[in-house]
């Protein structure tokens, strides 16, 4: 937060002691239900009191949400996104009687009088022509826009995030103290009648929105949103907007070559499940046989007869739990009503494991750093993963140890661990006989990785 954005909170506050000392009851909520499925919604966009009036006329897709709505506006009137900003529905962005939907900042410093922007979709605020949602960016300027709704149509796909079609007058620049008349904006714009709608729609037409428009998984648009205007959050999209121009060429008879140790992971655990070890581990027999056909076995020294003492197996079973195929009960491994139903079926099993990667609970380390390394495994056609460029990112996404220390590639190492192991034991044929035969990332698990972060 800078000073010009202190300075309009003070604003606020002073302009409504009262009713800001006194939080009310809030009223019940004005979100509308999701649509079933997405539309093509025209909104025109005025920034309030202009004189002459500064609008825009968009087109945009029903499903993206307020997050990616906010960087649509940045685009449609030429702001840098350096300040913060907030939706609100029923009123004023700082009326404490409207419906709040808040900025990643605003929500990090605390504030709770809101629901966060990323959570919500543009059509839960604007479902039928005459809707309005209002939108406030830079606290201090205070540019206040109002989005009405006009009409609602048919989304023809593939679609663009969001188009311009019409508007008037240039927008006021950054850090201009508030100007909004066409005297005042005479003295900071050259042109403040200009109004160029191939500029907008270039603008429009950023990667980072059009990876919005590409079914990427919104975890990881998310994280890309918070890595703009980095290098490292370039280089990713610009991987990203690659793997948009391909689609899976993997055929059944390559899926079934490539998941061939978990389908015979899966027929060997069977209907009875397999008796485990007073400790909870597998047995001998089972582990030599598991060992016989996983890839990460290739130049393991030992008898591969202890599960506790053979890591890749041990591994190879957790990241089956993992991606919820095998379950522990009762002291024995058993399928999981989703393993019995794939077992057997490569195309099933595949589309399985793709909507379970990255592995990791929601907010943590281990998805943050599973998504960004699904990205690189998808696009990097390499033997390793480049984990000073996942660490790079996620320090730039604030991630830190207790005492404050960066994130390094060790640790990046680890964070991946769980999810980059599933791609590990993705063959395209026999086992490996030594580790440095094994296959780099590409071919059947650069296009898991690629189908886990795409089309969900």
């Amino acid at each position: 937060m800078d000073l010009d954005d202190l300075k309009g909170l003070t604003g606020q506050v002073l302009s409504f002691p009262d009713r800001m000392r006194t939080k009310p009851e809030r009223r019940p909520s004005l979100r509308k239900p999701r649509r079933s499925e997405p539309a093509l919604l025209r909104v025109r966009v005025d920034l309030e009191h202009a004189k002459p009036p500064i609008w825009r006329r968009l087109d945009v897709r029903s499903d993206i949400g307020l997050d990616v709505f906010h960087q649509v506006l940045q685009s449609a009137f030429g702001w840098t996104d350096t300040h913060l900003h907030r939706f609100a529905l029923g009123g004023s962005p700082f009326d404490p009687n409207t419906e709040l939907f808040l900025c990643r900042y605003d929500v990090e410093e605390g504030e709770d009088d809101g629901v966060p922007a990323k959570d919500v979709t543009l059509d839960e605020t604007l479902s039928e022509p005459g809707d309005v949602l209002q939108y406030c960016y830079d606290y201090g300027d205070s540019w206040d826009l109002i989005i009405a709704l006009e009409s609602v149509s048919r989304l023809d796909e593939p679609a663009p995030v969001a188009s311009c079609v019409d508007g008037r007058r240039a927008a006021p620049p950054e850090d201009c103290g508030g100007m909004r008349n066409a005297a005042d904006l005479a003295k900071v714009l050259e042109y403040p009648s200009r109004f160029d709608l191939d500029e907008i729609n270039q603008a429009l037409n950023d990667p980072y929105l059009r990876l919005h428009g590409s079914r990427l998984d919104p975890r990881l648009a998310e994280l890309l949103n918070r890595l703009h205007y980095t290098p490292i959050g370039d280089d990713l999209v610009s991987r990203l907007m690659s793997l948009t121009q391909r689609r899976s060429e993997v055929s059944p008879a390559e899926k079934a070559a490539a998941l061939r140790p978990l389908l015979r992971f899966l027929d060997h655990v069977g209907v009875e499940g397999l008796p485990l070890t007073s400790a909870g581990y597998l047995k001998p027999d089972d582990v030599r046989a598991l060992a016989a056909v996983i890839p990460a076995m290739a130049d393991w020294i030992g008898t591969a007869n202890r599960e506790s003492q053979t890591y890749p197996v041990l591994w190879f079973r957790e990241s089956a739990q993992k991606l919820a195929l095998v379950r522990r009960y009762r002291g024995r491994l058993l399928l999981t009503k989703a393993g019995a139903s794939v077992r057997g079926n490569p195309d099933a099993l595949w589309r399985h494991i793709a909507s379970r990667l990255p592995i990791g609970k929601a907010g943590s380390l281990d998805l943050s750093a599973g998504l960004l390394g699904l990205s690189f495994a998808a696009s990097t056609p390499a033997d390793h993963l480049p984990l000073e460029h996942i660490a790079q990112a996620l320090n730039e996404l604030g991630w830190r140890h207790s005492d404050g220390s960066l994130v390094t590639a060790d640790d990046a190492h680890w964070a991946t661990h769980d999810t980059i192991r599933v791609l590990d034991n993705i063959t395209t044929g026999s086992r490996p006989r030594r580790w440095s035969e094994r296959p780099p990332f590409g071919g059947a698990a650069a296009e898991l990785a690629r189908d886990a972060l795409f089309d969900r």
